[in-house]
């Protein structure tokens, strides 16, 4: 699914404007992110649970030479699923 076509689901099942939609996504994405950087994670109810993690640097390897090289440490989101969602896809 596009974001256009998210938008245009979202406005007509809630009958908003396309605009106050894509508003509303984009103030989604920086209180997300905003979430991340204060508390480290975020709780949508229905659909899930992302927390932001620390990955340590670590040696990895080049894949076409075999060279050893490092691999920098960086944040990353994980995602939890919520039971609800997870019992209506099975």
């Amino acid at each position: 699914m596009t974001k256009a076509e998210l938008i245009a689901k979202i406005a007509a099942g809630a009958g908003l404007t396309k605009a106050q939609v894509d508003k509303a996504l984009h103030t989604l994405a920086e209180v997300a992110v905003e979430e991340f950087k204060t508390n480290g994670d975020l709780t949508l109810p229905g659909l899930g649970a992302f927390s932001a993690v620390r990955r340590p640097a670590r040696q990895g390897r080049h894949p076409q030479t075999m060279a050893p090289l490092e691999i920098p440490a960086s944040n990353a989101v994980k995602f939890k699923i919520a039971k609800a969602l997870k019992d209506a896809l099975n």
